[in-house]
């Protein structure tokens, strides 16, 4: 089955933000290694339609990032449905799966994903250019400023520390203007310290309308977030608020 680019994806995309709608129903992603196959998610259902933090909590191995994965349009089903937007990508072309993560998802890697050769504002002015926003130097400037890096725009990777790297990967991917943003174990290679900013940055932008997924094996910082999704061998487990209440980031420790 061929899907074609929908008209309104871009033409909503140019006008200003999208929805945050995440539907993903009976899903299941299995793998063939070698004459073994393995599962990596089964049975999905998955409805997000509300701007809010959510953690995706659970071991490794449980289907953490394969579930983001198909929300942002890297991996495809074997079973089931996803769809982004009321945009069905279950089955979509290339180029339609090109369109939403341009318009509609922003990753954020644990790893970062820095260009070497390029400067923070480069790196950030990256984002800005393949989402077609205008002026992107501008506004690569204003959201390195946003997230405390105005002073940092001409430094390279290799001259900014684990956090600050980490901060210019959050700049990038607010710099597409996309409402989604996925982010896989962000804190996983930061200190405990910087970790905690990561997170407040991350809170700071749900609290300004986005929805922001976070994939994560510590339980500690599932208690800051407002809805909870844990996954176990493949299977959601438990979908609410966190067990005792949503905590304060200064709470937090591990």
């Amino acid at each position: 089955m061929t899907t074609t680019v929908p008209s309104d994806l871009s033409r909503a995309a140019a006008a200003g933000p999208l929805g945050t709608r995440i539907d993903l129903d009976d899903v299941a992603r299995r793998y063939r290694v070698g004459e073994v196959t393995v599962t990596a998610l089964e049975g999905v259902s998955l409805h997000v339609d509300e701007s809010s933090l959510v953690v995706i909590l659970g071991p490794s191995g449980s289907g953490k990032t394969t579930l983001l994965n198909l929300v942002g349009a890297l991996d495809v089903p074997s079973a089931g449905s996803v769809r982004i937007n009321g945009v069905d990508i279950t089955h979509a072309s290339t180029k339609l799966r090109f369109e939403v993560r341009r318009h509609t998802v922003s990753f954020i890697f644990q790893s970062f994903n820095l260009f070497p050769a390029l400067t923070a504002l480069e790196n950030v002015q990256f984002g800005a250019d393949v989402a077609g926003r205008p002026d992107p130097v501008r506004v690569a400037e204003e959201v390195l400023d946003q997230v405390g890096l105005g002073d940092r725009v001409d430094h390279f990777p290799n001259q900014l520390s684990g956090g600050e790297q980490q901060r210019v990967a959050i700049a990038r991917a607010l710099a597409t203007g996309n409402p989604i943003l996925l982010a896989d174990e962000p804190t996983g290679e930061l200190d405990f310290r910087t970790g905690v900013q990561i997170l407040q940055l991350l809170q700071q932008q749900a609290d300004a309308g986005k929805t922001v997924l976070v994939v994560t094996h510590n339980r500690e910082i599932s208690r800051v977030a407002d809805r909870v999704i844990e996954l176990s061998s493949g299977h959601v487990v438990r979908d609410g608020p966190p067990s005792g209440g949503r905590a304060a980031i200064d709470d937090l420790h591990w």
